[in-house]
């Protein structure tokens, strides 16, 4: 409720630009033109997410992982790790965030483990391990649309080595601060059947038969939208109570389509030469670093999305727009409301009665969050 009060006022202060002449309307028009693909992938890729994960496909999942791991602890954190990679490279960072932190907290506390290791897992790796493919996080769509690419393929070839090391930091940060409850041993536990095998069986082939469209070089919103009419017309007809208009990220939709409107009507005042002070100019390592610490403090100043927004014009070369990209995705790890997912991550915590005091949570970021954007900026420097 908070985040659509924020949204609305976004709204409203950016129609004032458009409405006063700051922002020229045929600038809020492109805006618009740009955005529409992108927050309409968001909504369909959170519906598909909910109702697969009311039919119990990630609960299956994670529980088939548990089974795998054969009692050691290392193996069931190490296959969650997979796990979180998996959902946030292809079903988006708010998926990892919000409902594979629902399932590993359980897993976790199903086979005697404290929750706290696998839940930081999931929301560190769902910011940092969102930077291979453009579907990984909405910042990564519209520097697709910034670099002209229509490939994915292109696109993590120039991220693959800074998204590599991005996850590999965090983890190693987590094995070290949490390796003598992750170094215990657990009995694997039978898995509940879902409560209804049809639901559950289509949604995992309808997530299954996504995922490679999703890399297919189509527009992103196409094949995500089939799927979430696919799953909303099977739960209209077999569990209607789960077709809601709450399925749709409202809150994440005024918030985003405010943010975009502002920063634009702030770059028509001159905040791009204000910005060229602080981010330089070059695709040196330590141009690249520099700019990319740009994007890690203006996430964790004011999120990672309108940071993003407010550097790109900065970022004029694929390098560049890497860095950029690693600055706001890997690194909005220290503030609470550093991205959206950090903030859905913590109410969905509360909610599972994990308690988890944000000063720990910002110690502990400020650790991981330089180290993982430092090493990736270095990564990439070494590969472009």
């Amino acid at each position: 409720m908070r985040l659509a009060f924020v949204g609305c006022g976004l709204l409203l202060v950016g129609g004032a630009a458009v409405v006063t002449g700051l922002l020229p309307a045929a600038d809020a028009v492109g805006v618009v033109e740009r955005v529409w693909p992108v927050l309409l992938f968001a909504v369909a890729v959170t519906v598909v997410a909910e109702l697969a994960d009311r039919a119990g496909v990630f609960a299956a999942v994670a529980e088939r992982l548990a089974r795998l791991g054969r009692g050691h602890g290392w193996v069931l954190w190490a296959l969650v790790v997979l796990l979180a990679v998996a959902s946030t490279v292809f079903l988006s960072l708010d998926t990892t965030a919000v409902l594979l932190t629902s399932v590993v907290v359980l897993l976790a506390r199903h086979h005697g483990y404290p929750p706290l290791p696998f839940a930081l897992t999931t929301v560190w790796l769902a910011n940092t391990g969102s930077l291979l493919l453009p579907v990984s996080n909405l910042t990564n769509l519209l520097a697709e649309h910034a670099l002209g690419f229509s490939d994915p393929a292109r696109f993590a070839a120039l991220v693959w080595a800074p998204a590599l090391v991005a996850v590999l930091v965090p983890c190693v940060v987590i094995a070290i601060v949490f390796r003598r409850s992750i170094g215990t041993r657990y009995q694997p536990v039978a898995a509940d059947d879902p409560h209804d095998p049809v639901l559950f069986w289509v949604s995992a082939a309808v997530v299954a038969v996504l995922i490679p469209f999703l890399v297919s070089g189509m527009p992103v919103w196409i094949p995500a939208s089939v799927a979430a009419l696919v799953l909303v017309v099977a739960f209209a007809v077999r569990d209607r109570v789960a077709v809601r208009l709450g399925l749709v990220p409202w809150e994440l939709l005024l918030f985003a389509g405010g943010l975009f409107l502002v920063v634009e009507a702030a770059h028509a005042l001159g905040l791009a030469s204000v910005l060229a002070e602080l981010t330089g100019s070059g695709d040196d390592p330590l141009a690249l670093l520099r700019l990319a610490g740009a994007g890690m403090l203006g996430a964790n100043a004011i999120d990672n999305l309108p940071a993003y927004l407010a550097l790109e014009p900065l970022a004029d070369s694929p390098a560049r727009i890497a860095a950029l990209l690693i600055g706001v995705n890997a690194g909005p790890l220290v503030t609470p409301w550093a991205s959206l997912a950090v903030l859905l991550w913590h109410d969905r915590l509360r909610a599972l009665g994990v308690e988890l005091p944000w000063r720990r949570y910002m110690l502990l970021g400020v650790v991981a969050a330089p180290l993982t954007v430092a090493a990736a900026t270095l990564a990439l420097s070494l590969t472009v």
